[in-house]
């Protein structure tokens, strides 16, 4: 049985300028705004919420399926999934567009200036669902909207169960859209951010919202996470990073073991932790598909921080 991943596959290209912005951000200047950066340090890296859950989830041994719509420069991504030996088989390349694209610079303060092009990903609609394979869970991660909005009516009339995952999409949608996701969705995930503005878009306060899916999850960084799940709230302690490096991606680390946890039925005490861990693992790594582990040392670095097995 496979998850099927869907959200974005894209190209992020992270830059760092030796300085701070506010050094050369004139506030009384700001209509008129022309600046230029010198970025010395560039990376560019694999991302996008699809290509960093799947990542992840292969990590943990499991054989996810990502579904997204890709550009034509797409085929160093494509190498380095054969590389990592995720399957592209539900990838669609789209000959007249780019893949998506985010272009983020970081100044000394950890403050960041990003564009996002999101090329192909605006087609995600072009996919479906497929019906000839033994698919027993999904994810809907940020995408294109009208992608997001069918690929969930899908997974419903078909019966797989699925997590909402809104993230950085959640602006796209009004109150009566969200609302519609959450009747359809099996479970939902979303940071301290997107649930103050799940709550104000459609009305519902977290317990509301709960008792319309099998579970909501809350993530709370540093500060762990919650877990509302039939009328109780479950809190799930953070894990403990043996360092500090690139918070980029630790959510979607995050949701991957939340996907592990409900593959193996490992009860949410333990998913969530397993979740928890996998984003502690990832922000020690600069990028978001650069950490690897076998499961012998994850479970070992489970009972480090949990005092127990799983």
């Amino acid at each position: 049985m496979s998850a099927l991943i869907c959200g974005s596959m894209a190209y992020d290209t992270i830059m760092v300028f030796h300085d701070k912005f506010k050094h050369h951000i004139l506030p009384e200047k700001i209509h008129i705004l022309n600046v230029s950066f010198l970025v010395p340090v560039m990376r560019r890296e694999y991302g996008g919420c699809a290509g960093n859950i799947a990542y992840n989830l292969k990590l943990l041994g499991e054989e996810p399926l990502i579904m997204a719509t890709v550009g034509h420069d797409f085929e160093p991504y494509a190498q380095w999934m054969a590389q990592n030996q995720l399957s592209s088989e539900y990838i669609q390349i789209l000959d007249n567009s780019y893949t998506g694209q985010a272009y983020i610079t970081t100044d000394e303060e950890a403050n960041q200036i990003t564009a996002f092009h999101p090329g192909a990903m605006n087609s995600s609609h072009l996919n479906s669902v497929p019906t000839d394979r033994q698919i027993s869970i999904g994810i809907v991660s940020p995408d294109g909207k009208e992608g997001m909005q069918l690929h969930a009516e899908q997974f419903a009339e078909l019966d797989i169960p699925f997590i909402f995952d809104p993230g950085q999409g959640m602006p796209m949608f009004n109150g009566e859209e969200l609302l519609k996701f959450i009747d359809q969705a099996t479970w939902i995930t979303l940071n301290d951010y997107e649930s103050e503005l799940m709550q104000e878009r459609t009305g519902l306060s977290l317990e509301q919202m709960a008792e319309r899916v099998e579970a909501l999850i809350i993530t709370l960084g540093g500060q762990g996470s919650q877990i509302y799940t039939h009328g109780e709230c479950i809190t799930i302690p953070a894990a403990k990073p043996k360092a500090i490096l690139d918070p980029t991606g630790c959510g979607d680390s995050y949701r991957a073991g939340l996907l592990y946890g409900l593959m193996n039925d490992l009860g949410w005490e333990v998913t969530g932790r397993v979740a928890s861990l996998m984003g502690a693992i990832k922000i020690e790594n600069n990028g978001t598909q650069n950490h690897s582990f076998d499961m012998d040392s994850f479970r070992e670095r489970y009972r480090e921080n949990f005092g127990s097995s799983f």
